[in-house]
């Protein structure tokens, strides 16, 4: 069985219908540069959702399979009627949430509480299935390790407001790139802070992979601290060449 065709045509029939996520896309492949096996692959589906292989593979086309069958798996899934957010499905959902933190079921009802935003992202999303509701969730998971969750609480902005102004936006390259400089303010104030946190990264991703689990958090924590290293390393070479060019301007004048 092919089942790389099989999921690229499994997207293609929903792209027809117009299925989609609002952030459409391609299913879009990528493998980790080894010089040897278990290699590794990932699968990112239309709305950003990942997967990996799990299995230890011994060539790249193995770990290619094996990523779009865990990603075929979830997306045929995903399309189970319990897998769509309605109105039975919050009532549960929201009963789940406030016995596993010991919370309030009256809390549902105030957005300004863990389980009433929760709520309130449910309700927005009715009608959704679980992997589009889940690409608005990563951006709050994302905001929430980053700090500025916690620094829009400060400003006095109600969890109303901040749910209602991220969900109209995506997770792309200019909000990573902000995210990216919020962790290099916290590196100048905490030298060593983006490693540490990248190692943890990386290391939840390989848990979560060899688990089969979905990947894009930990995928999303590991480029966002990478492109902040870079950024550093970036400006750290600028720097140098430009004092290695005083240097020799002034032994010019001399």
């Amino acid at each position: 069985v092919n089942v790389v065709a099989i999921l690229q045509e499994f997207w293609e029939s929903k792209q027809k219908q117009k299925a989609v996520f609002p952030s459409e896309g391609t299913v879009v492949y990528e493998s980790l540069s080894s010089l040897g096996p278990p290699f590794v692959s990932y699968v990112t589906l239309p709305g950003g959702s990942c997967f990996g292989n799990f299995q230890n593979c011994l060539s790249r086309a193995e770990a290619r399979r094996d990523a779009a069958k865990v990603a075929l798996i979830n997306s045929l899934f995903n399309e189970l009627p319990c897998r769509r957010i309605t109105k039975d499905f919050i009532m549960e959902s929201v009963r789940e949430a406030v016995s596993s933190t010991s919370g309030n079921f009256k809390d549902a009802d105030d957005p300004s509480t863990s389980i009433g935003a929760y709520h309130y992202m449910l309700e927005s999303n009715i009608g959704k299935t679980m992997l589009e509701f889940q690409e608005l969730m990563i951006i709050f998971q994302l905001l929430h390790w980053n700090g500025s969750l916690k620094a829009l609480r400060e400003t006095k902005c109600s969890r109303q407001e901040v749910i209602s102004y991220y969900s109209q936006y995506s997770l792309d390259e200019r909000m990573r790139s902000h995210m990216a400089l919020d962790w290099i303010t916290k590196e100048q104030e905490s030298p060593g802070i983006i490693s540490q946190e990248l190692q943890v990264a990386l290391r939840e991703l390989e848990e979560a992979r060899k688990a089969g689990q979905e990947l894009r958090f930990y995928k999303e924590k590991k480029e966002i601290l990478s492109l902040a290293l870079s950024q550093i390393y970036s400006d750290q070479i600028t720097s140098f060449s430009q004092d290695d060019q005083m240097g020799l301007a002034l032994r010019g004048y001399h």
